[in-house]
């Protein structure tokens, strides 16, 4: 709800659905080339950076400092990830990993088969009509919508519930199925909410 679905959308290809819904933990490499990071530097050499910043004051060490990033696992599947992660919907991408025969979609529907089926069917449709708009106000206005809605439903509890407080990690989600929710049930979560609707101030 503070505008990652548009930093998604913006990601190369169809990589902001692949983050967006397998979890996939970034490493630096990764987070460069997807947006998420402008530059790579080793830990072990911020401090001497920050005492450069601190001193002079002078953003262009930043640029002077960085060194070139790992090398990206996303990158290296990004023709995979393209080729089962384009569908117009969260349906769509699990046929198109179903059909695939290979350890990869195979390790790929694992990943999928944890987070909630309403979650991840939203947040393909969060990230698409983020970059058909490609506005923060607009990506801010649905994950609005969406946030709004899901902490009256019963996956959000669910998910503290297992994650938080009785940390089995086995939550029971309202669908079932990993295909469960449907374009309908996503399409009512993103519907405009009256009287709750985000307000933004205009800042020019």
């Amino acid at each position: 709800d503070v505008g990652g679905s548009l930093l998604l959308a913006r990601a190369p290809g169809r990589i902001g659905e692949y983050l967006g819904t397998t979890g996939h933990r970034m490493a630096a490499g990764d987070a460069i080339f997807a947006g998420f990071a402008d530059y790579y530097l080793a830990e072990d050499e911020w401090p001497v950076l920050i005492r450069r910043l601190e001193d002079t004051g002078d953003w262009t060490a930043i640029d002077q400092a960085a060194t070139p990033a790992p090398d990206s696992a996303l990158a290296a599947d990004q023709s995979l990830i393209d080729a089962h992660f384009g569908g117009e919907t969260f349906r769509d991408i699990l046929s198109a990993l179903c059909a695939t025969d290979s350890e990869w979609s195979r390790r790929t529907l694992e990943r999928l088969s944890s987070p909630a089926p309403l979650a991840m069917a939203a947040t393909v449709e969060l990230i698409h009509r983020a970059r058909m708009r490609d506005r923060i106000e607009d990506a801010l206005q649905s994950e609005y919508r969406f946030a709004h809605r899901v902490a009256a439903q019963g996956d959000f509890r669910e998910g503290i519930r297992a994650a938080i407080i009785e940390r089995d990690k086995s939550p029971a989600w309202a669908h079932d199925a990993i295909d469960g929710a449907t374009p309908a049930e996503v399409a009512a979560m993103l519907m405009p909410l009256g009287e709750d609707e985000l307000k933004l101030e205009d800042a020019t």
